[in-house]
């Protein structure tokens, strides 16, 4: 069984008034097929702790390990953390002009299987999975993300999560910008994923209404760069009548 192992990151990042602590010690374990919420107020460190297990380099690891089936990840480059089995969905996805998303799928593909999938079955799967997502098949042709709307980005991101195949995901706010409608259409991909994989997940929002759709297994609540407070999804439901209030008193959000 897959297992990523979270033990006592400390982060800084570089910021104009200069290096600023953000995660201050941060213990979590995700098994393979848990759903692990992280939710939180605003500057909490959530996103932090997304773009630190993917690698992106403006975050600095000041201590602690991020372990994948007992390998150190923060020894690997971000293309390596991806072969390894590790996804991230972005807030804000971004848009890479001149590189249609069939490209760049199978590319990716590719690269985290070591060879190129059949044409004729890497087609029916594509067709597949944005039938699913309710994605017109123009899309496939359209370069990644340009031109698109949130929503469509977001349903992108899972498109990308359901052909790839990742041990585990990191979902940074997938649910921000979504309407209803949309929101169903990429939980529904969620959890169509974690059940044909057993796809571990972390999470990240500051809402409660993803959690209707995807049911988490445990939910953590970050403040000021650690867990204050964890459970299961009753937890979720009395952030959602209290708000953080109780978490903040006295505290200096970083």
């Amino acid at each position: 069984m897959s297992v990523l192992e979270i033990k006592d990151l400390h982060v800084n990042v570089e910021t104009d008034q200069g290096t600023k602590q953000i995660l201050r010690g941060v213990d979590l374990t995700i098994n393979e097929g848990e759903i692990h919420a992280v939710m939180g107020p605003n500057g909490s460190g959530k996103s932090t702790l997304a773009y630190t297990i993917a690698g992106h380099p403006k975050y600095h690891v000041e201590g602690g390990s991020i372990l994948l089936d007992g390998e150190e990840v923060l020894d690997m480059s971000v293309d390596e953390r991806a072969r390894a089995g590790l996804f991230l969905a972005m807030q804000y996805p971004v848009e890479l002009p001149g590189v249609s998303n069939t490209n760049f799928l199978r590319t990716a593909k590719t690269a985290i299987e070591g060879e190129a999938p059949s044409i004729r079955h890497w087609i029916k799967d594509v067709r597949s999975a944005m039938d699913a997502l309710r994605m017109d098949s123009s899309f496939a042709e359209r370069n990644v993300n340009e031109g698109f709307s949130g929503g469509e980005k977001k349903r992108n991101e899972i498109l990308q999560l359901e052909l790839l195949k990742p041990k585990f995901a990191v979902l940074d706010e997938t649910d921000s910008g979504l309407d209803v409608d949309a929101l169903k259409i990429v939980s529904e991909g969620v959890n169509r994923a974690k059940a044909n994989t057993g796809l571990g997940i972390l999470l990240i929002t500051h809402y409660t209404r993803i959690l209707r759709y995807i049911e988490p297994d445990f939910v953590h609540v970050f403040v000021n760069g650690r867990i204050a407070e964890q459970g299961g999804r009753e937890l979720a439901d009395r952030l959602e009548d209290e708000g953080y209030d109780r978490f903040l008193t006295g505290t200096n959000v970083g």
